[in-house]
């Protein structure tokens, strides 16, 4: 009886498993892709991974929804896939796949699923310049070759075409241990190769850490020139440099690191006159770095001071300065500044601490202007202001940094009281990061801007090229993200991070930005 039983239930579960075998293939043949709205044909059934969330799709997808040339060596099991100068490879088996020639890591390796080489779909088509977005309800895949837009609204004769030049650590200029002369045949041929890709305009790190690349009254020499913090090094590098940018018609910024008084927190190497060793109370320790408390006036208005010496002395384009306000994501122990120079005007220390930064930036804007009308004044703050979640009016992003609440930047307080010519913010992720997305992020800078008159800019980040991060693997990532800028009238350029990271020429973007420029 008990095997008449079992071989009744063995018998209804053949009968029920082609009814679960047509489900399975239902739910995995429900995943449709679709390449700017037209819908691609597949002859098998995309498949998701489920372990690492991966997208199955056969090369044919690849190959006539896509455009690319796609070819299958059996004996190495590799598939090698061409579009626009872009070659990937992808070996089964294998954890990396080669770009451009550069290993890539992936989450998923290729796959042979009825007699067919399935890929993995958001790999392939980032690389190839292609935007992926996932709708998970309508179990949709779509695709985006870049946004349909007008030609240019404005003229890119004016476009400013911008490289940030570092000299802290010595990494983009000058080499380490360089005489005088190296130093000045090293910018020679840093310009006129940054020129040759189409770079018009470079802001140079004058200041880098409490000190400077010209002679100053109030900060020592910077040890990038001679290794020795207040060491001459013999010129006035500043001088020099702005004489030869000007030779090329291009354009030189003075870029300050405002409130960053040293890289460490180590002070038996700085040169007595650093402010320090002068000021000490002026100077917040915060395990990693040392900052100049920009609660004191006295050391907000020495900023300013070192900063328009360059202004009087020098015949610059503009003044720049980046992100170093207060320190994000540490302790600042500002306390007793707080106790001591609130009015009782604020009651927490958040507000205080964005009312000093404000203060800094309306009276430099005032002092710059008021010596010389004609040079501008800009900031290149971190890219995400605020998150929607915190604020109804922020970006509809998830950073886990901001501009506001974490660095005490109130960006917006600067666009709408006209106190700088131009904001740059550093919109360092792709346009397939799902948490801080590219594109959301330069709309919400432009409306920011729309009709204040402060000009934006776009700072991007081929530093990242070849990295892991999402989206990074292809240098047309910032091809595409120069071209969607070009849908904005209120964009007047961009600035890439850093020279070196344009000349070597990661994944080919130097090329790249080349052709597109020309």
């Amino acid at each position: 009886m008990k095997l008449r039983r079992w071989l009744l239930v063995l018998m209804m579960l053949l009968l029920c498993l082609p009814s679960v075998v047509s489900t399975a293939q239902a739910k995995s043949s429900g995943i449709s892709i679709q390449l700017d709205g037209v819908k691609l044909d597949s002859d098998v059934s995309p498949y998701i991974l489920p372990k690492v969330n991966v997208t199955m799709v056969p090369t044919r997808v690849i190959s006539e929804g896509l455009g690319a040339s796609v070819a299958w060596e059996q004996s190495k099991r590799t598939v090698t896939i061409r579009k626009d100068g872009n070659t990937l490879q992808l070996t089964s088996g294998k954890t990396s796949a080669l770009v451009n020639g550069s290993a890539v890591a992936l989450d998923a390796s290729v796959q042979i699923k009825q007699n067919r080489v399935m890929v993995p779909l958001r790999f392939i088509s980032e690389n190839l310049g292609l935007k992926v977005e996932w709708n998970q309800s309508a179990q949709r895949i779509s695709l985006f070759s870049g946004p349909v837009v007008a030609p240019p609204p404005v003229s890119t004769v004016d476009e400013v075409r911008g490289a940030w030049i570092s000299t802290v650590f010595n990494l983009d200029w000058p080499s380490p241990k360089s005489t005088s002369e190296q130093q000045k045949a090293e910018y020679i041929e840093l310009l006129d190769s940054l020129q040759e890709v189409g770079i018009n305009t470079v802001y140079v790190q004058v200041r880098p850490a409490g000190d400077a690349l010209y002679p100053s009254e109030l900060v020592p020499w910077s040890k990038v020139l001679t290794g020795i913090q207040g060491t001459d090094p013999g010129y006035d590098p500043v001088a020099f440099m702005v004489e030869e940018t000007h030779k090329r018609n291009m354009e030189f910024h003075a870029w300050f690191n405002p409130f960053r008084a040293n890289t460490d927190v180590l002070t038996a190497s700085l040169d007595p006159s650093h402010v320090a060793l002068s000021h000490p109370d002026w100077i917040v320790n915060t395990g990693k770095q040392l900052y100049i408390n920009p609660g004191i006036p006295d050391a907000r208005q020495h900023i300013i001071d070192t900063i328009m010496e360059v202004v009087d002395r020098y015949d610059i384009d503009g003044v720049h300065l980046d992100d170093y306000f207060y320190p994000s994501n540490t302790a600042f122990k500002d306390d007793a500044a707080y106790r001591l120079y609130n009015d009782g005007s604020y009651t927490n220390i958040g507000d205080w601490r964005r009312a000093n930064i404000n203060d800094f930036v309306a009276a430099l804007d005032q002092s710059i202007h008021e010596s010389k009308p004609g040079v501008e004044f800009g900031i290149s703050p971190f890219g995400v202001w605020r998150n929607a979640s915190v604020d109804k009016t922020g970006s509809d992003t998830k950073a886990g940094v901001t501009a506001y609440d974490s660095m005490y930047a109130d960006v917006r307080a600067w666009i709408q009281n006209g106190w700088i010519d131009y904001v740059a913010p550093q919109i360092y992720w792709s346009m397939s990061n799902a948490t801080v997305d590219y594109d959301k992020l330069v709309d919400w800078w432009v409306n920011e801007v729309k009709g204040t008159g402060v000009d934006l800019l776009i700072g991007h980040a081929p530093y990242k090229l070849g990295t892991s991060e999402v989206g990074w693997q292809s240098a047309s990532e910032i091809i595409n993200q120069l071209k969607y800028n070009r849908g904005f009238s209120e964009i007047k350029g961009s600035i890439f991070f850093r020279a070196e990271n344009i000349l070597s020429n990661p994944l080919g973007f130097k090329e790249q930005l080349q052709s597109y420029y020309k």
